[in-house]
């Protein structure tokens, strides 16, 4: 796959370099203080969990949840583990805080290279507001969402690949063969790729995603954006990656991973998480003129909690939607207690909580 780099956008560095960069100073300057970007008010609590029944897709653990409004409801797509591997569910709710698992609606297939173990759907277009309604936007008819899947059995095992997954109902899915490989990468995503966020703008889809350097630990995770003008050819952009690790103590100086891509106002809003030197996770900001030159914001958007939370190891992984001017910030919390982590989904908000 070729490195791209749109010709509008290198006239807009040319030519308007100034004004992007206003613009950009402005979008951090509005993070460093949160204005409109942080959720300060946590839940405290999980709001789904792993169902600990042996046998489900969910029994150990739920992961990377995926926000958005259909038909009048809430909706969360979210990522369950079994043991085995990765398996995509459903849930609803009325109010954003109760939720009700509706099942596993992408399943992995043993007669299947690609999902034979795992196939994790972190994504399907939505309209790009980040104060917008989280509405999902078909293309062609259809709505498209990506997965990630891992060769092997267990927890992430080996180098996952990207593909696309198509649907009209949501819970019916037509799952594509990869569309985008480690070994076609550069070497900062030869070791596997991650979660992935979908951009619909202006004719182009961009796919952000992040990615690890090598298979063995340790290792180091940044992120980066493939575009596609036709969901079929995707070309990786010459300036990946996009945010990239941080230096030595910066909380993310080791990943710089998950990336949740929203425009507020004129300024793109990149949420990702950092993982430090000192293995703590957290949800941190960038913010671009574009969806190509993200700068980052010093602000932390979501910190870990104290000892016996929900959230004491790690909280990460941010899925950001709005109601009714309230932004909430869903989130993968990890505690540790006597050496065992409990990973489930937890949310924070903008204003507290009544």
């Amino acid at each position: 796959m070729t490195s791209y780099l749109p010709g509008r956008i290198r006239r807009r560095e040319f030519c308007g370099g100034i004004a992007a960069t206003l613009l950009t100073d402005f979008g951090n300057a509005q993070a460093k203080d949160g204005r409109g970007f942080a959720t300060p008010y946590k839940y405290g609590k999980l709001v789904l969990s792993g169902s600990n029944v042996p046998g489900e897709f969910d029994s150990m653990s739920v992961d990377d949840p995926f926000v958005f409004s259909f038909n009048g409801g809430f909706y969360m797509t979210y990522v369950g583990f079994d043991g085995i591997g990765y398996q995509t569910g459903l849930a609803s709710s009325a109010d954003l805080v109760n939720w009700k698992k509706e099942g596993c609606i992408l399943h992995r297939d043993e007669k299947s290279a690609a999902i034979k173990y795992n196939v994790a759907m972190t994504w399907i277009v939505r309209d790009n507001a980040l104060y917008g309604p989280g509405q999902l936007t078909r293309i062609g008819g259809k709505y498209v969402g990506a997965y990630t899947a891992y060769p092997g059995s267990g927890y992430e095992q080996g180098a996952g690949v990207i593909g696309l997954c198509r649907s009209t109902d949501l819970s019916h899915w037509q799952i594509e063969e990869p569309c985008l490989l480690p070994q076609s990468g550069a070497p900062w995503e030869q070791g596997g790729l991650y979660k992935i966020c979908l951009v619909h703008d202006e004719g182009k889809l961009y796919l952000f995603y992040n990615a690890k350097n090598r298979t063995a630990q340790p290792w180091n995770e940044q992120t980066g954006v493939a575009i596609s003008h036709d969901l079929k050819t995707w070309q990786r952009f010459s300036g990946n990656p996009t945010i990239a690790n941080g230096p030595p103590e910066s909380p993310d100086c080791r990943f710089a991973s998950n990336p949740c891509v929203l425009k507020n106002g004129k300024v793109w809003a990149f949420y990702y998480f950092g993982l430090d030197n000192h293995g703590v996770a957290r949800d941190l900001l960038a913010t671009g003129p574009d969806l190509l030159h993200p700068q980052k914001s010093d602000q932390i958007m979501l910190d870990v909690g104290p000892p016996g939370s929900v959230d004491s190891a790690y909280a990460h992984k941010p899925s950001m939607f709005a109601h009714q001017s309230i932004l909430y910030h869903f989130y993968c919390a990890v505690s540790k207690q006597d050496g065992k982590y409990t990973r489930g989904i937890s949310v924070a908000r903008s204003q507290p909580w009544s």
